[in-house]
Parts: C-alpha cells; sequence; structure tokens
C-alpha cells in the first residue's frame, strides 16, 4: 500500500478529506504523517482524532530552512512515504525537500493557476473582480506555484466576498484532491 505525508499550517479540512478517503478507500492508501510547522493549528488536533501520527515543528527552532527538511527528509524516508501532498502548508519548500522528493509533491491552490499565485490569491482574484474562480492541484517546484498543473476545476461567482468564495471553492477542493492523488498513486 502507497503511502502519503500530508503537510499543513491551519484548520487542515482537506488533510482530513484525504484521510478519510484513504479509510473509506476512496484513496487507496495510508497517510503515514501530517506534518504542521503552525504548533496549535487545528489540523494537530485532528489528525489526533483521526489517529494519525503528527510532526509538528516551529521553524524558528533551527538554524535555517536547511536544517529542518533535513529532519523532516529523514522522516519521511524512515516511513517510506511516496507521496507529499501540501494541504494548507504556508511554507516554500526549499531545495532539500525539493531535490530528495522530486515529482513526488504535490499542492492544492485556491485559484485557476498560473493566475493569482501565492499567499491571498482567492483576495486578489475578487479585487481584480474575476467572475471564474477555481482551484489547481500542480506539482511543486522551484517557483512559487509555478509547477506543472496536474488538475483544475472551474466555478463561477459574481460577487466580491473572499470568504464566500474560500467556502465555494472548498466544497470543490476535496473531492478533486481525493480524485487528483488517487490518479497519481497509479502512476507511482
Amino acid at each position: 500500500m502507497k503511502r502519503l505525508a500530508v503537510f499543513a499550517s491551519g484548520s487542515g479540512t482537506n488533510f482530513e478529506a484525504i484521510v478519510k478517503a484513504c479509510a473509506d478507500g476512496r484513496i487507496d492508501a495510508s497517510v503515514a504523517v501530517m506534518v504542521c510547522d503552525k504548533p496549535g493549528a487545528a489540523v494537530i488536533e485532528r489528525a489526533e482524532r483521526l489517529g494519525v501520527r503528527s510532526f509538528v515543528f516551529s521553524p524558528r527552532n533551527y538554524s535555517g530552512k536547511e536544517a529542518y527538511e533535513r529532519v523532516i527528509v529523514e522522516l519521511l524516508d524512515s516511513l517510506e512515504v511516496d507521496l507529499v501532498c501540501l494541504a494548507g502548508y504556508m511554507r516554500i519548500v526549499g531545495s532539500v525537500l525539493l531535490n530528495a522528493y522530486r515529482g513526488r509533491i504535490i499542492n492544492i491552490h485556491p485559484s485557476l493557476l498560473p493566475a493569482f499565485k501565492g499567499a491571498g490569491a482567492v483576495e486578489q482574484a475578487v479585487e481584480y473582480g474575476v467572475k471564474v474562480f477555481g482551484i489547481t492541484i500542480h506539482y511543486v517546484n522551484e517557483d512559487l506555484d509555478g509547477g506543472r498543473i496536474i488538475a483544475q476545476k472551474a466555478f463561477e461567482y459574481d460577487g466580491s466576498d473572499p470568504a464566500e468564495v474560500h467556502r465555494l471553492g472548498q466544497k470543490i477542493e476535496h473531492q478533486l484532491y481525493v480524485d487528483t492523488i488517487n490518479k497519481l498513486l497509479c502512476e507511482l
């Protein structure tokens, strides 16, 4: 059975959707570990409730990104992780993790890339006045939200409330991420 690592920094709704999809057979894999860079984030409680091992760290406790990424790579290697899924992980992945898992790190982003990269994508799109929003899943590379696109799904919204866009997008995110992970695991 394939093994996933899910990285998150916030509430963990996508993390939970992935864990539940593994549990009910919609994803033919298991979540080996949840990695979180924010002690106190809600995703930590979700992982505990769902019985998933957590690795929680504070970047400031390390000499730099390379140091904490080396620890993460050692952990992922020891757990024989096949695919790394970023699900609201709000750190830019560095060279240590990229080199160790190149082509096996994916991210979900709340815009139709290549438009509106980085944090605040939904707010940027609303401010710009777009009428078609969407979700993108892409491979992670050295460029911020610049890796090859794997899947996208669009939805229309003719309002100006970023919270509503996030809510609408989240309905799509969970299923799109599950379907995409399942597809990628079949290719590994």
